[in-house]
């Protein structure tokens, strides 16, 4: 593993994309420029107080139909580390996380395919770390500073995480698929709690998350007990 500190760049997933970085390989930005979110969002944090990296993976034995497995490991290693720190958050489909109603962290995952198989994943991670107060028109972010009242050392966190992230991934090269979807459901947003979505065109309605499918989907439960399914940006929830 090679760890690469930047002190400012567009984005770390753009230079993730240089063919130089190989599994394993991590860049970190103190400062982002042009962070990216998922949706096409922009991930906005303050320079210097919060933990923003992308980590480079090769993970060519995975089915591209299985790639939510990837989602799944990543998202659950951000848990996992935040966990060692005190903090219970949770998973917010399909991979930001929460600590309660509030957005502690986002993961941005950029997969190129080899035929049927995956061959080299970008995995983004923006992790709001010392930031004590945010931009209003940003929704609902927290950190780990406003979580717990305590600051804390970027570098150190950075290891915790990328640690976790990996152990994380060796259950996903091991194979142990049901352990990590299991973990995951169990870590899920707004399971089976009665909650308001949005669909693209702005309609909304109620139901109740169920499940997540093997291949990313989410079920929800309507008010009518039938299940209808959601790929990404086919819903979001309203908050």
């Amino acid at each position: 593993m090679a760890v690469t500190i930047l002190e400012s760049t567009q984005s770390t997933n753009l230079d993730a994309h240089d063919r130089r970085y190989v599994h394993g390989d991590a860049i970190i930005a103190l400062e982002q420029t042009a962070g990216r979110g998922q949706r096409g969002n922009r991930w906005v944090c303050r320079a210097g107080e919060n933990l923003t990296f992308s980590m480079v993976l090769e993970p060519t034995f995975l089915h591209a139909a299985k790639q939510f497995l990837l989602s799944e490991s990543v998202a659950l290693g951000v848990a996992d580390a935040l966990a060692g720190f005190g903090i219970e958050a949770r998973i917010k489909w399909p991979n930001d996380i929460y600590v309660g109603d509030m957005k502690i962290c986002g993961i941005l995952i950029e997969n190129d395919l080899r035929g049927a198989e995956l061959s080299r994943s970008i995995v983004g991670v923006g992790l709001n770390v010392n930031q004590d107060d945010f931009d209003p028109s940003l929704p609902n972010p927290t950190s780990m500073c406003l979580e717990t009242e305590q600051h804390y050392d970027i570098m150190a966190v950075f290891g915790a995480v990328y640690d976790a992230v990996m152990a994380r991934y060796n259950l996903l090269v091991a194979g142990e698929y049901s352990v990590l979807s299991d973990d995951y459901l169990g870590l899920l947003y707004g399971l089976d709690e009665l909650r308001t979505f949005a669909r693209p065109d702005g309609s909304r309605f109620a139901g109740i998350i169920r499940d997540v499918r093997p291949s990313g989907e989410l079920v929800i439960e309507h008010d009518d007990s039938h299940l209808e399914t959601f790929l990404f940006k086919e819903v979001q929830y309203v908050l």
